[in-house]
C-alpha cells in the first residue's frame, strides 16, 4: 500500500506510487464529454472510473455530510463520491477522488474543501482528493494536467458538444429507436481510437472529424414531423447532469419535445474571457491577458469550425458563436457579472430566443445565489422584451418532488404547443395568398 504523504499545510497528496495502485473516481456531469475525458486520462496511465449512479441514497449521503445551507450541486457531487466509496465496490485504501477546481468565487473552488471535510467526518480522511485545475491552485506529484492532456481535453470537449448537439436533433425523430445512442457510442469509440494513435489532435484533423461526425448523424433515418423545441439552461451541474435535474432531458423527450442544450464550449470560453475581463476591470499583468486572449482565440476558432460543419447539413440547426451571444447580452449584464454562470446564463436564454427556441427550462438549484439573479431574476426582463418567450424556472433541491417539477414543465409545454398552433394559424392566411399572387 502506498505511503500517505502530506504537504506543509497538512493536505494529503496524491503521489506517484498512488498513480500506479489507485483508482480515481470521477463524478458524473456530462455523460459524453466526461466519458471521453476519462478515457483520455487512462491513456496517460491513470485508472479512472466515472460514476453513473443515480439514486436517493446519494442525496441522503450528501445531507449527512454537507451543511443543508450549501448549494444542491455540492450536496450531490459530494454525496455521489462518498456513496461510491462506502458502497463496498472499491478498496477504500486504494481509491482517490477526482474533482475540478476553477479558482472562481463559487462552487468550482469550494467543493474540494467541503469534500475533504466530509471525508474526515466519515472517517475516510486517508482518501486523497485530486484537484483538476489550470490555475496552479493545488499540485500533486502523481497527477499532472499537462499541455498534451489539456489539448486532448479541449478536443474531447468539442467532439462532445458536436455529438450531443446532433444526437439531440436526431433522437426525437429517429425511425429506429436507439439509433442515435448507438451512433453516439460509435463516434466516441472511433474518436478515442484515433486519439490513442495520435490522430485527430490537430486543427485540420479535427475539422475532418467534424465532417464525418455530421455525415454519420445525417445518415440516421428520421421522420419528417415538427416537435416543440425546448432549451435547457441553468447552473452548469444541474443543467447537464441527469442526477442533478431528475433526468430532465429524458422527460422532455418522453413528452414529445426536441431538447436544445447549449454546449460546454461556451462555458469554457466564458471562464477564459473572465480572466481577460479581470485585467480590464481591475488591472493586472498584460502577459496574463495576452496568454488568455491567445487561448480564447484558439478555442473560439475550434468552435467556429464545429458550427461551420453543422451548417453544411441543412437538416441540422447550428448553435451560435460565443461572440454572438456576448453581443446579445449587452444592455442586460456587464462583464463584471461573472460569479457562477454570470452573464452567460442570460446570454444562453437570449441566444435560444433569437434562434427560434423561445421555450426554455431554467434549472434553479437550491443555494445558488448567482443563478437566481442571472437566471430567475432576468426572466421578467426577457419576457418584457420578448413577449412570445415561454420560460419556466424549475427548482431542484433535496425536498423538491419530481412530480411537482414535471407538472410545471408540462404546463410550459402546453403553452408552447398553444403558441405553435397560434403561429400556424397566423401564417395560414399569408400562405393561402401566395398562389393567388403568383397567378396574378
Amino acid at each position: 500500500m502506498a505511503e500517505l504523504v502530506y504537504d506543509k499545510t497538512g493536505r494529503l497528496l496524491f503521489t506517484k506510487e498512488m498513480k500506479e495502485e489507485y483508482t480515481l473516481l470521477m463524478p458524473q456531469m456530462l455523460p459524453v464529454h466526461f466519458s471521453m475525458i476519462a478515457r483520455v486520462l487512462e491513456t496517460y496511465g491513470y485508472k479512472i472510473e466515472m460514476l453513473n449512479t443515480n439514486h436517493r441514497g446519494i442525496v441522503d449521503e450528501g445531507l449527512k455530510y454537507v451543511h443543508n445551507d450549501t448549494c444542491y450541486p455540492a450536496l450531490l457531487v459530494i454525496g455521489q463520491l462518498i456513496d461510491a466509496v462506502k458502497s463496498g465496490k472499491y478498496d477504500v485504501h486504494k481509491v482517490g477522488l477526482l474533482i475540478t477546481q476553477t479558482g472562481g468565487g463559487c462552487r468550482a473552488s469550494n467543493y474540494i474543501h467541503l469534500l475533504r471535510k466530509a471525508l474526515d467526518k466519515a472517517g475516510l480522511g486517508f482518501i486523497p482528493v485530486v484537484s483538476v485545475n489550470l490555475s496552479g491552485l493545488e499540485k500533486n506529484p502523481g497527477f499532472h494536467f499537462t499541455l498534451n492532456i489539456i489539448r486532448k481535453a479541449v478536443f474531447a470537449m468539442m467532439y462532445g458538444d458536436l455529438i450531443v448537439c446532433l444526437a439531440n436533433q436526431c433522437r426525437p425523430y429517429e425511425v429506429e429507436p436507439g439509433a442515435s445512442d448507438a451512433m453516439v457510442q460509435s463516434c466516441m469509440d472511433r474518436l478515442l481510437e484515433g486519439m490513442n494513435q495520435g490522430k485527430g489532435l490537430s486543427y485540420q484533423q479535427m475539422c475532418e472529424n467534424f465532417k464525418w461526425i455530421v455525415s454519420d448523424f445525417a445518415s440516421i433515418p428520421v421522420r419528417k414531423e415538427e416537435k416543440v423545441r425546448v432549451g435547457v439552461v441553468g447552473e452548469i451541474y444541474v443543467k447537464f447532469s441527469p442526477l442533478g435535474n431528475n433526468n430532465l432531458e429524458d422527460f422532455l423527450l418522453s413528452e414529445g419535445a426536441e431538447v436544445v442544450v447549449p454546449g460546454l464550449t461556451d462555458f469554457i470560453i466564458f471562464k477564459i474571457h473572465n480572466r481577460i475581463a479581470d485585467v480590464d476591470l481591475y488591472g493586472g499583468k498584460w502577459v496574463k491577458k495576452q496568454a488568455c486572449l491567445v487561448f480564447k482565440g484558439y478555442v473560439e476558432k475550434c468552435q467556429k469550425a464545429m458550427i461551420h460543419a453543422i451548417e453544411q447539413e441543412p437538416r441540422f440547426h447550428a448553435p451560435g458563436t460565443f461572440e454572438g451571444m456576448h453581443q446579445l447580452v449587452h444592455g442586460y449584464l456587464g462583464d463584471g457579472n461573472k460569479m457562477g454562470e454570470g452573464w452567460l446564463l442570460t446570454g444562453e436564454m437570449l441566444e435560444l430566443i433569437h434562434s427560434g427556441v423561445p421555450n426554455i427550462v431554467c434549472t434553479q438549484p437550491f443555494g445558488c445565489l448567482p443563478n437566481h439573479i442571472v437566471g430567475k431574476g432576468m426572466i421578467r426582463k426577457l419576457k418584457d422584451d420578448y413577449p412570445y418567450s415561454n420560460i419556466v424556472a424549475i427548482d431542484y433541491d433535496p425536498s423538491a418532488t419530481k412530480i411537482n417539477q414535471e407538472n410545471r414543465i408540462k404546463l410550459m409545454l402546453a403553452n408552447a404547443k398553444a403558441l405553435a398552433r397560434q403561429q400556424q394559424e397566423e401564417k395560414a392566411p399569408e400562405q393561402a395568398k401566395q398562389p393567388e399572387a403568383a397567378g396574378v
